[in-house]
Order: structure tokens, then sequence, then C-alpha cells
């Protein structure tokens, strides 16, 4: 009876065993992370340490040597005492800076046992998403988030959209690259510091150009993972004046191959007052103003002959009773991208 008991508690024990060996065989390590592995890139990148965390030195066994703190501009543990050399941490995990911390302590201390923990990741770099999207505001990602997904929760874009978006990347700012060339979190520690620096001071901003209609129709490669620090522009298309006899006289956004028929009716078409045969349309060439004229009622009789708008054309409409203009007026530009970024709402993924 005793033997069967012993013999259950050590299958219990067994069982127990084998799903911790399963368990830790599924985390992804910087070792054996797959470059198709979208989701545990993002959850190691996480995990490394960043620009804006606040880290603990523990040195077991003594509080003479502990040390809490954040990284330099450079990378660097700021100002960590009793070590003759910087300990270089942008990028790089808990375990890999413990070993340099314990290296350099070992000139005071005889087998030093280091302990390097994250205790707080809420300041890293906060990526931004502003320009022609209906609520532009800032993001503190903790968490794997696309493109679409951003835009998503934003609201959507607004009729002003020009159809492309530029992501500005600094890649100093997050440890995606790192990751993405795999040497540096798998090489021996202490050959490290020189290569992380190297690498660091290499990895400059740089920017991702992105149209919405490669977006929407779901190309991967036009979707690509938010990362701390990002700013993303939803450009916003130029402008296009509509004046005189028309019902809405004001800005709109150029779009391709709009027609002078189409921008019209945009704005609610003509006045009573106006004289659709007498259109004047001024347009900037090579510093120049060229004037075209037009006349709406033969252009609708025969559509092939609608002008095609450009980007800052003034668009005016005579109307009975008043003079032709010679000479284009001069208007304001509406600018609707918001300047101060830090004054946008933020919002938390997590």
């Amino acid at each position: 009876m005793e033997s069967s008991k012993s013999y259950q508690i050590s299958g219990i024990f067994l069982c127990i065993f084998c799903l911790q060996g399963l368990f830790f065989a599924q985390t992804p390590t910087p070792e054996n992370i797959s470059a198709n592995s979208p989701a545990e890139i993002a959850e190691i990148e996480s995990g490394l340490i960043h620009l804006g965390d606040l880290i603990e030195v523990d040195v077991i066994g003594s509080t003479e040597y502990d040390w809490r703190g954040t990284l330099n501009p450079e990378g660097f543990l700021n100002g960590i005492d009793f070590v003759e050399n910087l300990i270089y941490a942008l990028c790089r995990s808990e375990e890999m800076v413990a070993a340099d911390v314990a290296k350099g302590y070992s000139k005071l201390l005889r087998n030093p046992q280091v302990a390097v923990r994250i205790l707080d990741r809420s300041n890293r770099p906060q990526a931004i998403l502003y320009g022609a999207i209906k609520t532009p505001q800032r993001f503190q990602i903790k968490r794997p988030i696309s493109l679409n997904e951003l835009i998503v929760v934003s609201g959507g874009f607004t009729d002003k959209v020009s159809g492309e978006i530029q992501i500005f990347r600094q890649q100093s700012l997050n440890c995606f690259q790192v990751i993405s060339e795999k040497n540096p979190l798998t090489a021996e520690t202490e050959k490290n510091s020189e290569k992380f620096v190297t690498a660091s001071q290499a990895n400059g901003p740089n920017y991702i150009n992105i149209k919405i209609s490669d977006l929407l129709t779901g190309k991967k490669e036009s979707n690509p993972q938010i990362l701390d620090g990002d700013i993303i522009t939803v450009l916003e298309a130029q402008p296009i004046y509509l004046i005189g006899g028309v019902a809405n006289p004001k800005q709109i956004s150029s779009r391709s191959q709009i027609t002078l028929v189409r921008a019209i009716d945009s704005v609610g078409g003509l006045t009573k007052n106006a004289d659709a045969k007498k259109i004047t349309i001024f347009r900037r060439e090579a510093g120049e103003t060229k004037i075209i004229e037009a006349d709406l009622d033969k252009i609708k009789a025969n559509p092939a002959d609608d002008i095609s708008l450009q980007a800052f054309d003034i668009v005016e409409v005579a109307q009975n009773g008043r003079e032709k203009r010679k000479f284009p007026p001069i208007l304001k530009v509406i600018d609707t991208t918001e300047k101060n970024t830090a004054k946008l709402p933020l919002r938390i993924i997590d």
C-alpha cells in the first residue's frame, strides 16, 4: 500500500516536472527566437533595458554597493559607483548587465552575486500619431501593436488624408534592430559592450513610407509593428482653394485626378449669381502664375474637356455684377496639423 502511494506521489512530481519543462521550453529567449515570430520578438524586445527605464542593481548580501537609477543618453548605467568602467545597458538583458556589474565589482568584492531588475518601464519613449487622423494622440506601448490597430483606436482617417503615411523611427529608442541582428544577444557577455556601443551609434533615425492603399489591401510590409519613440504622420493632402460664386467657398484637399466639376460639386455647387461661363484657375508653375480660363457649361456638355486640378490651385467662379480678378488673391493656408505633440492626449496600450 505504501509502495503504491509512493509511486503515485512520484508520478505527480514527474508530471509537474514535465509541465515545467514544457513551459520553459516554450518560453521565448534570445537564443531560440524565430525570425517568423513577431509576437515573440516583441516580447523579448520589451524585456530588454530601454532608455527611460528605472534600473535596480542588487548586490546579494550587501546594501553598500546596491544602486538604483536610469541610463544616460549614451546607454550606460548613469553614475553607478565602485565600478571602474562604465556599464553599457541599452538593449541588453538584465542577466547580461548583471554579469558585467559583477565583473566590475569583482575587483572590490570576492565572488559578488549581482541581480539586475527593471523596476519601472513607464517612462520609455512614447509613440506619437498625428496628421490627418481623427484623434491625434500619444501612446505608451506595453504590448505589441501594429499600425492598422493604432489607426483604428484613433478613430480612422479624416477627409484630408493624402494617401500616404510616414513613420520616423529613431533606432536607439527601441531594441528591435538589436534583436534582428541576433548576434549581440547570443555572444559572450564580456565581449559585448563594445559591440553594443558601436551598434547604438550606427542606429540613427530613418523614415518608413507607407501607401494607405497598400495598408488597406493587407500588404504585410505596409503594416509594421509600432515601436517606442515612433512618430507616425498621416500626411494631409495639399490644398485647393475654391472662391467666388460657389455655395461654400473653402479650402479642399487635393486628390489624384480631382477635376474642376468634382471640386465645385464638393463645395455645394454654384450660387445664384455665379457666372458658370467665367471660371478662372490660378496655378503656380515654375515660380510663375499661370491663368487657365474655363466654361463650366461647355465642360458639362463634353466631360472629356474637364480640367484636372493640382495642389495649390485657386479656382474662382465669377459673379454677376462683380469685376473679374486679374491677379490671384492672397490666401491664408489653414494648417490643421498638431504641432505641439506634448499636449496630445496619452493612451496606454496594454
